[in-house]
């Protein structure tokens, strides 16, 4: 059968649309991203930005390219009016865009993904001298396209959602004052952040159990099941859910194949990872000096606490410990990413550090989270944990993250600090 094409004059319609679109976005009170300075809008190489869906991807470009003060083209690929369209149509789309905006050096294609084919549309732009910024919602697509198509001429930026620093600005609030009154409002808009997360559409929605669930099951449906063409959906979308009630869960893919019947744990190692490539789920590897150590015992987390307790028939909405750890791995990733470090978990029979930040074979920091440690047993535990992390990696620089305790203590010749998250995520990184 022949494929349709949209007409040029369609184009031009739905284009001119978005243009507008993009015209009133302009008007809305927005969030400075620190990631906006990673995006390098001098660079030949194409500035990729990726993250999960709603994290605020399209929005990032736009600032950029807006506040850099550089005309712009724009085509947004996840307009439904664009769905069918062809590979063999992107210079339809890019003769429309010139008729459009004018001459232009820089253009940004949003979800751009959703085109088979598009590295070699982008590949010609490049070649063009075209300043090009994308988006897209899979990392695995992402890259393994650009790995054949664009090598060397890329460069990938992560975006998560909102951190507290960032939630506290769209709230009007001061991080930095240290009143009683501005220490009470840092804490309850931690509180709310802990509970409902840093997706931005957020804070303008009342029935945010019902977006995170729309979300959810869009990215399950859409940008996984279709694209990978999923055997057995349902299975699929109960083991998804179940890792998030769960998370942080270390996989164990025979238990996971056992759980929900597959027919081998190959089936669930493959679902994990489609997981993570659509940024519903994010690994952390176990921390040993030995290569082969580190590829077995994956933790997966959720990228953010609204998919924890926000989607309907969650089950994890009540353990505050999880989603203070889950808020601290987020962070660490975020900055991590940036700094080019990585984060590893420590785990062995005679105990667990949370998180171990490294810069190659350089340990930076150990860092333990608790939500509540006035439990002496609690508080004992999570300190021989980090005792064990300096035993382990002889890393000196401990810190124990709780939701409102502050301490400096000194054990076994060891100096340790103890602050809460909302203070900590929101000062000087690794201080």
């Amino acid at each position: 059968m022949k494929e349709a094409l949209i007409d040029k004059r369609t184009l031009e319609v739905i284009l001119s649309d978005q243009k507008e679109d993009l015209e009133n976005w302009s008007e809305e009170q927005l969030c400075s991203r620190t990631e906006e300075g990673l995006v390098d809008l001098n660079s030949p190489q194409a500035q990729v930005v990726i993250g999960v869906r709603r994290s605020g991807k399209s929005t990032l470009c736009l600032q950029t390219l807006t506040g850099a003060k550089v005309k712009f083209a724009y085509a947004d690929f996840d307009d439904e009016r664009l769905e069918q369209i062809s590979t063999n149509q992107l210079n339809d789309v890019l003769e429309v865009l010139y008729k459009i905006y004018g001459d232009f050096n820089y253009i940004f294609l949003d979800e751009i993904q959703n085109v088979e084919g598009w590295p070699l549309f982008v590949n010609r732009l490049l070649r063009k001298k075209i300043h090009v910024v994308l988006t897209g919602s899979n990392a695995k697509l992402l890259s393994s396209d650009l790995a054949t198509h664009l090598t060397g001429r890329s460069s990938e930026i992560e975006l998560y959602p909102f951190s507290f620093a960032e939630y506290c600005v769209m709230k009007n609030i001061d991080c930095t004052l240290h009143t009683t009154k501005g220490i009470a409002l840092q804490r309850n808009a931690f509180d709310e952040y802990m509970k409902n997360g840093g997706f931005p559409e957020l804070l303008s929605i009342k029935n945010g159990k019902k977006y995170i669930s729309n979300l959810v099951d869009n990215i399950l449906k859409r940008d996984i099941e279709q694209r990978y063409s999923i055997a057995y959906p349902a299975q699929f979308e109960n083991m998804a859910h179940h890792l998030l009630n769960v998370s942080p869960y270390i996989v164990s893919t025979s238990e996971l194949a056992d759980l929900f019947s597959f027919k081998s744990h190959h089936t669930a190692q493959n679902y994990v990872k489609y997981l993570k490539e659509a940024y519903i789920l994010v690994g952390v590897k176990k921390y040993s000096q030995k290569s082969k150590q580190r590829t077995v015992g994956e933790k997966v987390y959720a990228v953010d606490v609204a998919f924890m307790n926000q989607r309907e028939n969650a089950f994890a909405g009540e353990n505050l410990g999880w989603r203070l750890e889950t808020i601290v791995l987020v962070h660490l990733m975020r900055k991590c990413k940036n700094e080019g470090w990585d984060v590893y978990y420590l785990s062995d029979r005679s105990g667990e550090c949370d998180f171990v930040v490294c810069d190659g074979n350089r340990v930076l920091q150990c860092i333990q989270v608790s939500y509540d440690i006035s439990s002496e047993k609690t508080r004992k535990r999570e300190i021989n944990g980090l005792l064990l992390a300096y035993k382990k990696t002889k890393c000196n620089n401990l810190i124990l993250l709780t939701d409102h305790e502050y301490e400096e203590l000194d054990k076994d010749g060891l100096h340790i600090q103890i602050k809460p998250v909302y203070e900590w995520s929101t000062g000087l990184f690794l201080s």
